[in-house]
Order: structure tokens, then C-alpha cells, then sequence
């Protein structure tokens, strides 16, 4: 992989949250910028939208966006100075807003992702009848470390308890809410929530379920590489992992195309091919950041 390349594309083409973001984990860069371009998309319910999630355009507040604000300013340190902004958050959060009535878990797609361009994943379906943990877990985590009173810390120790007895773990973008619930109780100093180690064992079982390991299909096919889930060699490190790293970290030098950037490897389905293509302009210097994080962290 062309380091020089991939920065040069993602400094050229990024939109400016994933700039301030690269400029944060690359540069150390103020972590002040990053919550400031974090603001176009935050609504006064304290909810993200805004087509923060490239492939969901609904500017209406709704969880897995509010989770990906979540996700940028935790990731870049910046979480522990956004101030009004995390209380914004917290409010929209503790707001009852598009919460599942029976189980309280946060609802994975809304009604009014229908309305405005989006990918087929984000239209309601059967499986949001009863929501599962994506966002719920990582949501109800940040929660507890903000400090509110509420389920939310039996939500996380339920959560905990699911993935450390499933024979089949969860994957995909589910368990990367586990990942970002256990680092966040770890970075706020709450280890009387859940058993950390053992989540830390139940997070390394499913990241090893959980990678494919056909990895002729890597950067080709819609399929879990090592960089999902790994972008530094701690807190999680399954066994076995060696080969399946040097896979992926040999694919992408192939994958990388001739102007730096990497590509994204799905498509919407819906009939939105206009806005499919700008949201490929988005995600490209975000998928060729995650790439380049691997890279520098496991190239040896």
C-alpha cells in the first residue's frame, strides 16, 4: 500500500468530519475541530443525522447515526471534551425517541429512513420487529459513563451475559458496539460493570468467528476482514489472527487504485443511483482511513 497516496486522497477528497478525524489520529490535530465539524449534523433533540452515515441521508435523528457520532468522537479522544454536545446526546438518548416499547433496546432503522435516499439496509423490516444490540449496547454504555441514572447499566451486563454464553457470537456491526462499549467502560474507569476480562475473551471468541476466512474474497466481496474489527494490535487480539492479517495486508496494495483511495465493495439496491454515487465520493477517504490504520499498525 501507497501511504503517501492514501493520504494525499483522503486530504483531497474527505469530507471536512473525516478530515478533522484523520487530522486527530494522524496528525494530533485539535480535537476541538472534530467536534466542530461533528455540529452540521447534530439536531436540537440532540440526535445526528444528516447523512453522517453516508448511506442513510434521513436528517432526522436516529440511533445508529447518533452511535456513529459516538463512534468519531470517541475513537479521536474528543469524546471526553464535547461538552454540550455529549449532553445533547444524552438528552436525545434518555428522550424515549425511537426506542422499542417491549425491550427499550434503540431501534436499528426508522420509518423516515424511507424518505429520503438511503441503502436497502436501512429500510425497516422484520428484524427490527424486537431490536437487538446495535446501537443498544455501545449507546447504553456511553450512557452509564455520562454518568445516568437508569437500565442502562443492566442493559450492558445483559448484553455481556448474551455474547459470553452464544456458541454462534455475533459479528458484523454488532459486535463492533461491543467493542466500543467495553473500550468505553474501560477508558471511563467503570470495571464494576461487567466482568471486563471475560468480555475482553468473548469479544477475541467472536472476532474469530466472525472474520472471514475465504481471503481470496478481502476488498472483493461484502465480507468481515481483519480490519473491521482491528485497527491497533490492542485491546483485542484473538489467536490465529497472523495469516489472515498478512491476507488482508497484501490485498490491499493490490486494492489501492491509482488515485490513492480505496473503494467501497457494495451498493445501495434501491433506486437511488445518483446519491448512491456521492455517497461512494463519502465513503472512500473513510474506508481508505481504516485501511491505512491497519496498515500502519500491523505492516511490521
Amino acid at each position: 500500500m501507497n501511504v503517501e497516496k492514501a493520504i494525499e486522497f483522503i486530504k483531497r477528497n474527505a469530507r471536512p468530519v473525516e478530515l478533522a478525524e484523520f487530522q486527530c489520529l494522524f496528525e494530533n490535530g485539535p480535537k476541538a475541530a472534530l467536534v466542530e465539524a461533528l455540529k452540521p449534523y447534530q439536531n436540537s433533540d440532540g440526535g445526528f443525522g444528516h447523512a453522517l452515515e453516508p448511506d442513510n441521508w434521513n436528517p432526522n435523528s436516529t440511533p445508529i447515526t447518533t452511535n456513529d457520532a459516538l463512534i468519531y468522537l470517541f475513537e479521536t479522544g474528543a469524546l471526553f471534551e464535547a461538552g454540550e454536545m455529549a449532553k445533547g446526546m444524552v438528552r436525545y438518548l434518555t428522550s424515549g425517541a425511537a426506542c422499542h416499547s417491549e425491550n427499550r433496546h434503540w431501534l436499528n432503522s426508522v420509518d423516515s429512513n424511507g424518505d429520503y435516499p438511503h441503502a436497502i439496509w436501512w429500510e425497516k423490516g422484520e428484524a427490527d420487529a424486537l431490536p437487538g444490540w446495535n446501537p443498544t449496547v455501545s449507546l447504553a454504555a456511553f450512557l452509564v459513563c455520562m454518568g445516568e441514572d437508569g437500565p442502562w447499566a443492566e442493559m450492558v451486563r445483559q448484553a455481556f451475559d448474551e455474547l459470553r454464553r452464544a456458541e454462534e457470537k455475533e459479528g458484523g456491526d454488532d459486535l463492533k458496539c461491543y467493542m466500543l462499549a467495553w473500550r468505553l467502560l474501560k477508558a471511563y474507569g467503570l470495571t464494576n460493570i461487567v466482568d471486563l476480562p471475560a468480555g475482553r475473551r468473548a469479544i477475541e471468541a467472536a472476532i474469530s468467528q466472525a472474520v472471514c476466512k475465504e481471503t481470496e474474497k478481502y476488498g472483493v466481496e461484502y465480507v468481515p476482514c481483519p480490519s473491521w474489527y482491528l485497527q491497533e494490535k490492542e485491546p483485542f487480539m484473538p489467536e490465529g489472527m497472523d495469516s489472515l492479517i498478512q491476507a488482508e495486508l497484501d490485498a490491499l496494495g493490490k486494492l489501492q487504485q491509482a488515485d490513492g483511495g480505496l473503494d467501497i465493495s457494495w451498493r445501495w439496491y434501491t433506486s437511488y443511483e445518483k446519491e448512491f454515487q456521492q455517497a461512494r465520493d463519502w465513503w472512500r477517504p473513510r474506508v481508505t482511513m481504516e485501511k491505512l490504520r491497519f496498515y500502519l499498525c500491523f505492516r511490521g
